[in-house]
């Protein structure tokens, strides 16, 4: 289907011009001739390109506000600004709100100059949605994998808010997949087709927090559009919400009530219709036990609970998650399926602190490096990532250690690394490691005191 193109432009003939050369490259053109009519076939349909006049007939109103209009509607249309009156500054001012170029209408305009543009813009344009689409694609083709109690209450719940409006919120450990849930409760639901936007607490910087999320407005008129914004008639997920600083988390309460705010420095309220998700790895509860989070945000905010379990919680989902991954990973990077043994030992043993996360990077990493290695050597290198300290290298290190120390020494030293790789097995459980080795719990727990053992997960 071919390209099209807006053209906005006061001057009759300037866009006649304009239209006819654009229709003779094939390309398919409307036109407007006043902001009112702008104002309309943006509304209507945005267009794949807008060519914009700066100085339009109406005076409180100008191409610089239609830009503003194209922007907040979607970022990625490419607009050209053209103006034979515009300064440098109001030039610089359409690049900062988001014009791809500016174009002076006087005697050195050139309609070449004009087509090189647009081509270029459309190409660019065309790239960066390609790249959010597979973006978007790639997170939206997983799915949460596994028959445990645990992951079976998450995927009936999303069931259910399919056709909610609720609030969520998500907690979980680290890598546990709060996002993927997010995503999958937003593309599920009556907003599915709609903006989805994150905003991540924790990697925000100190003071920025209420311009990332409400906006701001610029003495010369520019605005910065806020996630409130640009999540509108969508779907906005705070991650890490336990990190928004206290004062702010009142102004989110406000805008939860009342469902609107106004940006900073300025004097209009903005209405917006948004479903909020949240999620943490923290225990808000506990937060706000200690005064660390409000209570009322958090009664808003955790209409519908989820909580995500750490992956060795539900052990007997690894199996099932190993062989999605092989399958789905060899397809996204183009290569064939490595020989993955989901029997490895190592896969139950480790203790997994990135969760699911990790295990997916794990699955990619050999996927990609040793799609056509054999089983064995694919065991082996699983085996070093995860237990580097196992590998054959320092196997030969540890037996040489052995063999030159002292008797008690090198006994100790064994009797640490054997419990240590025993504790691992089962996960930290004391009387678990304690019944398979032979020994009382109390013995147990007196060496591994004596041999500087602490806890493991």
């Amino acid at each position: 289907m071919n390209k099209e193109i807006l053209v906005i432009d006061d001057n009759p003939d300037i866009r006649s011009l304009i239209c006819n050369i654009l229709k003779e490259k094939n390309f398919e053109v409307r036109s407007a001739a006043n902001y009112e009519q702008a104002v309309f076939e943006i509304n209507k349909k945005l267009p794949d390109l807008a060519i914009i006049d700066i100085k339009l007939d109406k005076a409180d109103k100008d191409g610089i506000d239609l830009l503003k209009l194209v922007m907040q509607k979607d970022k990625l249309t490419p607009v050209i600004m053209i103006s034979g009156h515009a300064t440098v500054q109001i030039a610089l001012k359409s690049l900062r709100i988001g014009a791809y170029e500016f174009i002076e209408k006087g005697a050195t305009f050139s309609l070449e100059k004009l087509l090189n543009y647009i081509n270029r813009a459309l190409e660019s344009s065309e790239l960066k949605k390609e790249k959010n689409l597979i973006e978007n694609k790639l997170f939206h083709s997983f799915e949460l994998i596994g028959k445990s109690p645990s992951i079976t209450k998450v995927k009936k719940i999303i069931e259910k808010l399919s056709t909610s409006e609720s609030r969520v919120l998500i907690s979980g450990p680290t890598g546990s997949g709060k996002e993927l849930v997010a995503r999958k409760i937003h593309k599920n639901s009556l907003r599915g087709n709609e903006p989805f936007v994150i905003i991540n607490a924790a990697l925000l910087k100190e003071n920025t927090y209420e311009k990332e999320l409400f906006g701001e407005e610029f003495e010369d008129g520019n605005v910065s559009f806020g996630a409130l914004e640009r999540a509108n008639k969508g779907t906005l997920l705070i991650d890490e919400v336990s990190e928004i600083p206290y004062e702010t988390q009142a102004n989110i309460l406000r805008v939860l009530i009342d469902q609107k705010f106004k940006r900073l420095n300025g004097s209009k309220n903005i209405n917006v219709n948004i479903r909020l998700i949240s999620s943490t790895s923290k225990n808000l509860s506990e937060l706000v036990n200690i005064n660390k989070f409000r209570e009322d945000l958090y009664h808003r905010l955790n209409v519908m609970p989820i909580e995500l379990t750490s992956l060795n919680s539900r052990t007997e989902d690894i199996p099932l998650l190993v062989e999605y991954f092989k399958v789905r990973l060899a397809e996204i990077n183009g290569v064939q399926e490595a020989k993955i043994d989901i029997k490895n030992d190592n896969f139950y043993t480790y203790s997994w602190p990135g969760n699911v996360r990790e295990l997916r990077n794990l699955v990619e990493r050999v996927t990609i490096l040793s799609a056509n290695e054999t089983k064995e050597n694919i065991n082996k290198q699983i085996e070093d990532i995860l237990n580097p300290s196992t590998s054959s290298e320092n196997n030969k290190n540890l037996l040489e250690k052995s063999f030159t120390a002292p008797l008690k020494e090198a006994r100790e030293h064994f009797e640490k690394e054997y419990l240590v790789t025993q504790l691992k097995k089962n996960h930290g459980n004391i009387s678990k490691t304690a019944d398979f080795i032979g020994m009382e719990r109390s013995a147990l727990h007196r060496k591994l005191k004596s041999l500087g053992i602490k806890g493991i997960n």
